[in-house]
């Protein structure tokens, strides 16, 4: 594959007006446009613009509406529970967080639930919005509307999808801000489109094939992103992170993201349209209400500090905490630009074209 470096502001021209031309309104699509870049320049390209064309094509089919607002169904106490009425999700999650995050600010801890949203994207990114206002925040999302792509442990076919977790603490002056966000599954599902796309091999012990053996080809994957392009082919599963631990955690995305929110769970009895649908159950915690911010920007500094301080088992390969591989990311791609493989770009363009739009429009010169 050929690989090309492309500047982060042509890609959110691009985006933005693919997106346009889609339905969106100049605000929306440039929510996610900015969402969908984001996440190439943190690194996670499973999450970025290479799930535009995904996107189109839900969109033509309906499975997408533009410009909807987070529908504040249920407000008690500090609960607020959310319908989504199958908006973008990059742009209805950060209103839904907006609001949660306004209340948490007067009551100190609010429970916010969404449902019957597309496609949220990047999950840290309602991490870093909680982070800008001093919060702690803590979300479990379950996908729905979608066919199965994991396997439970111990289990030989899909059963749940990739289930993200993430977890938020704001940083200090000294420390920057601690964020996780992962799938319970091994890899994101994004990442076999990606070496599917490069023609490259998986790393044993991240996917599945129809017979539930082992496989390193990412194809046996590539049915749940390019139906289109290919026909009818056998279809395997990722594995859970963590053995037993993973398929723990995904369970509970389940539960918490699908059920609590009302938004339902994967088992077969809820409709599956081939679409993105994401439920997320999210806890915001304003910490000044519980300890004194000094102490808590000391410990946050020192905890790091501790485990930074382990000497690396392998040489050149510091220590790590969750947020720095995305900080890294992010200043070396903002400077040299964001990497994309050359059907990634492809699929993009066509995407573009297929909306009416001719290379000048979507801002591309060659």
């Amino acid at each position: 594959f050929v690989e090309m470096l492309i500047k982060e502001i042509l890609l959110k021209k691009m985006v933005t007006s693919i997106l346009k031309k889609g339905g969106s309104n100049t605000d929306e699509a440039q929510i996610v446009a900015n969402h969908l870049v984001l996440s190439n320049l943190s690194g996670h390209d499973s999450h970025g613009v290479g799930m535009l064309p995904i996107y189109i094509r839900l969109l033509k089919a309906n499975l997408i509406m533009p410009n909807q607002q987070p529908e504040l169904f249920k407000i008690d106490g500090s609960i607020m529970m959310f319908d989504g009425n199958r908006g973008f999700g990059q742009a209805v999650g950060k209103v839904a967080m907006e609001k949660a995050i306004k209340k948490c600010k007067s009551t100190g801890l609010v429970l916010m639930t969404i449902r019957n949203v597309h496609h949220l994207g990047r999950i840290g990114t309602y991490g870093e919005q909680s982070i800008a206002a001093g919060l702690i925040s803590l979300h479990f999302v379950n996908v729905t509307d979608h066919p199965p792509v994991v396997c439970p442990y111990g289990g030989s076919d899909a059963r749940f999808n990739t289930n993200p977790i993430c977890l938020a603490m704001p940083g200090t002056k000294k420390q920057p801000q601690i964020l996780l966000d992962m799938a319970t599954s091994r890899i994101a599902l994004g990442k076999t489109r990606l070496a599917f796309n490069k023609g490259q091999s998986l790393k044993e012990g991240l996917v599945i094939d129809h017979t539930g053996q082992p496989s390193t080809d990412p194809a046996v994957m590539a049915a749940y992103m390019f139906p289109d392009r290919i026909d009818n082919p056998p279809i395997g599963a990722l594995t859970p992170l963590g053995d037993y631990k993973g398929f723990g955690l995904a369970l509970f995305c389940e539960l918490l993201g699908g059920m609590l929110s009302g938004g339902g769970t994967v088992q077969p009895e809820h409709p599956r349209k081939k679409s993105i649908i994401n439920n997320m159950f999210t806890i915001l915690i304003d910490p000044k209400k519980l300890i004194d911010l000094s102490w808590m920007h000391h410990e946050v500094e020192e905890i790091v500090k501790y485990c930074k301080a382990s000497p690396p088992a392998e040489q050149g390969n510091p220590v790590l905490v969750a947020g720095d591989p995305e900080r890294q990311a992010n200043s070396e791609r903002r400077a040299s630009g964001i990497p994309l493989d050359d059907e990634t770009w492809k699929q993009l363009l066509i995407a573009g074209e297929s909306m009416g739009l001719s290379k000048e429009e979507m801002h591309v010169n060659n």
